[in-house]
């Protein structure tokens, strides 16, 4: 996929460099997944990704398909009660943490963290100036937290950019971050800017690059690798987590058509401790992480 913004390093009033984008050329043709978001693009109904994504995420679906049911209770009981179990089994499952867990195994298929030694190799390699840069990619944003009186990270975010603060000063690498306002949000800061206050701030580690112009994870590969590739940099460790980074991953390759080289470094991989019984129990935990799984896959298929 050919990058379709050129991108400007510019000094930020924080001394990390940010973005600035200004579109140029014309649209590229563009196969499978791209077709969709080409076609949304094109209708200009962008914006309505997050609706789409909402209606198509449990529990919605399966509410219409316990009203499907209700409704057939009447003329065919047998259909009818069938497709109601059905529902309410689909339910329960798409709350339990042991069916998440073979969702994510069986369809994603996330790479592994980066071990000890391949750290201390990182931490080599930066020592002998090789042109790697961590970019981390950001979970969302709050326009206004009110225990603190301004915008800050979501908790998907911030676990994100603890990481990448930590890879950074574990290796010696400099670190970038890429978010800027998401589609299903208003105006508000962007999301980079957010995280290069609090990691400055908080973690007294400045980041060294921000790219705050992306709208999702397809965005988010463009507009960073246009921003690293005039800087040098050769390699790029992508932090994101686990369930995330199939797709983000397969964005920053084809963004980065072969000359910069993308490696996984995906966190947020730890197993709970619950009894193996509990694992199949619904609980908020298990819910949630069945929607970040299937929201990846919607996600592929809208090419977001």
């Amino acid at each position: 996929m050919h990058c379709v913004t050129h991108m400007q390093a510019l000094d930020g009033p924080n001394g990390y460099s940010r973005a600035q984008s200004r579109p140029t050329g014309e649209p590229n043709a563009v196969q499978g997944p791209e077709r969709v978001n080409s076609l949304l693009a094109l209708m200009g109904i962008e914006s309505w990704k997050p609706i789409l994504t909402a209606l198509l995420l449990p529990p919605v679906p399966l509410l219409l398909l316990t009203l499907i049911g209700a409704r057939l209770v009447l003329p065919r009981r047998g259909l009818g009660w069938l497709v109601i179990l059905l529902s309410v089994a689909l339910i329960w499952l798409s709350a339990c943490t042991g069916s998440a867990r073979m969702l994510a195994q069986f369809a994603l298929r996330p790479p592994p963290v980066l071990g000890a030694d391949r750290i201390q190799a990182l931490k080599a390699e930066a020592q002998a100036k090789r042109p790697i840069a961590i970019v981390v990619l950001g979970g969302g944003m709050e326009a206004l937290a009110p225990e603190y009186g301004v915008a800050s990270l979501r908790p998907q975010s911030i676990e994100r950019l603890r990481y990448g603060v930590w890879l950074g000063r574990e290796t010696g690498l400099p670190v970038a971050f890429s978010g800027g306002v998401g589609w299903a949000q208003l105006d508000a800061k962007p999301e980079a800017q957010i995280a290069a206050q609090i990691a400055a701030s908080e973690y007294g580690r400045p980041l060294k690059w921000i790219e705050d112009n992306s709208r999702d994870t397809r965005e988010n590969a463009i507009r960073t690798i246009a921003l690293l590739k005039p800087q040098g940099i050769r390699q790029i460790v992508l932090v994101t987590h686990g369930f995330h980074m199939p797709r983000a991953l397969r964005n920053f390759e084809q963004a980065a058509g072969g000359e910069i080289r993308i490696e996984a470094a995906p966190m947020g991989m730890a197993r709970r401790g619950d009894l193996p019984a509990l694992t199949w129990v619904p609980t908020n935990d298990g819910f949630q992480d069945t929607r970040n799984i299937l929201r990846e896959l919607i996600g592929s298929a809208l090419g977001a």
